[in-house]
């Protein structure tokens, strides 16, 4: 399954990306804590360059909280720091603004010798499709400004959002790179989302996710669904996970896109546990 999804708004984007950093005093990343490499894009280091940036470790809810840890170990430099945080319950988004503060604290210095009291930083949001931007955005500005939605690609345009923490956020529309070269990659944006159903195989899909699931998660399988054992052939257990549920059609055979259609969304859910699909 080869998977190249890079809509004509998404180039236009890039472009735009590179025009506004010099309205900006810093960038905030934000990435999904499960696939952290898989949800970079990596168009951002030459966009950003030297600018200050603080990454988002989002949807940390999800992902294993050792693997996340050592992901932030990984990250973070003295230009760069890295937390992990939940844009739905906002989790963690209070310690942003000290980081801003830190990254930030020469230009601050700054400001103040030239008498300006009130300082608000500009900072650049930016991440792939379906990773938590616009959700981050209305918990920072505690309203519903940016546009939200469970499917990539809601946000098609920039656009500046106030927020009462003394910083200005410039919301900009999630974009992939133009071509997803390792398969793993693919992969990993397919199975969260970060890639729209509707272009995929969603069956060979799911067979891939139980592929992985099973070599490196095989006891969550085995407990969501009450599996007495795995079998070798990820295709076995898709079609007892499909019994279980009760996926068959008529004559008792397999329904393998109701099966499917469960198995994304249970994993994407986090009903099938904590699970990080990379490590650093």
């Amino acid at each position: 399954m080869v998977i190249n999804w890079f809509p004509g708004h998404m180039a236009k984007t890039k472009r735009e990306l590179k025009e506004s950093l010099k309205l900006v005093d810093a960038v905030i990343e934000i990435r999904d804590a499960r696939i952290v490499r898989s949800s970079e894009n990596p168009d951002i280091n030459e966009i950003c360059g030297s600018k200050p940036r603080i990454i988002l470790l989002n949807k940390s809810d999800l992902s294993e909280a050792s693997v996340t840890k050592d992901w932030i170990k990984y990250l973070s430099s003295n230009n760069v720091k890295t937390i992990s945080v939940n844009c739905n319950t906002g989790e963690g988004l209070k310690s942003i603004k000290p980081l801003l503060n830190e990254l930030l604290k020469d230009k601050h210095a700054r400001l103040k010798q030239r008498g300006i009291a009130k300082i608000v930083d500009r900072v650049m949001v930016v991440g792939i499709p379906n990773v938590g931007k616009s959700s981050f955005i209305n918990r920072a500005a505690k309203s519903s400004n940016a546009k939200t939605g469970n499917k990539p690609g809601v946000t098609r345009s920039k656009q500046w959002i106030k927020t009462k923490i003394g910083m200005e956020l410039m919301d900009t529309p999630g974009i992939l790179w133009p071509k997803l070269e390792k398969h793993e990659t693919q992969l990993n944006l397919a199975f969260t989302g970060a890639i729209k159903d509707e272009i995929l195989d969603t069956e060979e899909l799911a067979l891939k996710l139980v592929e992985k699931l099973q070599n490196d998660y095989p006891d969550k399988l085995i407990s969501r669904y009450k599996l007495n054992e795995l079998n070798e052939e990820p295709l076995k257990n898709m079609e007892k996970i499909a019994l279980k549920r009760g996926a068959v059609v008529s004559g008792g055979r397999i329904d393998y896109t109701r099966v499917s259609t469960i198995l994304l969304d249970e994993f994407r859910s986090g009903k099938l546990g904590k699970i990080s699909l990379e490590r650093p």
